[in-house]
């Protein structure tokens, strides 16, 4: 008599619901790649052939002069005879500065928002209700509206086009950075912070010893949204910094646009300089992209 196997595996049925899901999905991440894949292949094709083959998916004969022209590798009438106008970017010069004025950004302002959230969070004092409310109130403030007025200030300290002046607006504490904070503290356990305060502990001690390492979940996440939008800010650092010495890489880009001699843009030459700029966004994504996801399911559950 042969055995009988029973199958425990279900069989799914077909669901058009289910189908619609996977294929709007797809359709978001293609919408969402694609510029990415144009800003590549612009990169990669040859001067000469932009313009012939701007409708085709992938260039006929892919190269990586365009990388080699923005980078300096190649002579002034290599440049030229490529396709391009000559002009270059200090691109390790660029990427120093900007890696500079993001990490500074990152580090004081998550560091003063923590500070901030937690008083708020924890700390009882007069007024402190009405002091989170109207510091809250001032994301309703478009950041635009502030340049003036921060830009005059730089200016009377003679901080222009100095690497204090670029990064002075950033550090103190963010609304944002400060709510989004101050609710992970709200969701901690009290009786950990009660303990710590019979034992004699002070409440700064509770904050850096107690309170940050357990937070590190919602603190990188913080640190890499700070991370993304300061390597991506461009008008504060055009207007304070302009010069070649504090050039971040975004402000680098706009003038190696406006080097070209015949007026026109240089779009092989801009769309390699590009790929390389977005190159330590993409790796700082793919290495930490899981605790975004993680911390920001936690904080909507909350």
């Amino acid at each position: 008599m042969e055995p009988t196997f029973s199958s425990t595996r279900e069989v799914r049925r077909f669901s058009w619901g289910l189908a619609l899901s996977w294929l709007l999905l797809v359709i978001m991440i293609f919408v969402t790649l694609f510029p990415l894949w144009v800003v590549l292949k612009t990169a990669i094709t040859p001067a000469k052939d932009l313009f012939a083959e701007s409708t085709r998916l992938f260039p006929s004969t892919p190269t990586l002069i365009n990388f080699e022209r923005v980078l300096g590798f190649l002579s002034l009438e290599q440049n030229q005879a490529a396709g391009g106008s000559g002009a270059v970017i200090n691109f390790a010069h660029a990427l120093r500065n900007s890696l500079l004025f993001t990490a500074c950004v990152v580090i004081f302002q998550t560091f003063f928002s923590a500070l901030a959230a937690y008083a708020f969070a924890r700390l009882k004092f007069p007024g402190r209700d009405l002091i989170f409310f109207l510091f809250l109130s001032a994301t309703m403030i478009p950041g635009v509206v502030l340049f003036i007025p921060n830009f005059i200030l730089m200016r009377d300290l003679g901080w222009l086009n100095t690497f204090q002046g670029m990064v002075a607006p950033y550090v103190l504490m963010a609304p944002f950075a400060v709510f989004f904070l101050r609710q992970f503290f709200l969701s901690m356990p009290k009786e950990l912070e009660e303990a710590a305060y019979l034992d004699g502990a002070s409440p700064f001690y509770i904050f850096w010893r107690l309170v940050l390492p357990i937070s590190k979940t919602p603190i990188a996440t913080l640190s890499i949204l700070t991370a993304i939008a300061t390597w991506n800010e461009f008008f504060w650092p055009y207007i304070v910094a302009r010069g070649d010495e504090w050039q971040v890489i975004t402000v680098a880009l706009k003038a190696f646009q406006s080097q070209s001699p015949q007026g026109g843009a240089d779009w092989t030459g801009i769309m390699a300089a590009t790929s390389l700029a977005i190159i330590p966004v993409i790796i700082l994504l793919l290495v930490l992209g899981r605790q975004v996801v993680e911390s920001l399911q936690f904080s909507g559950v909350k």
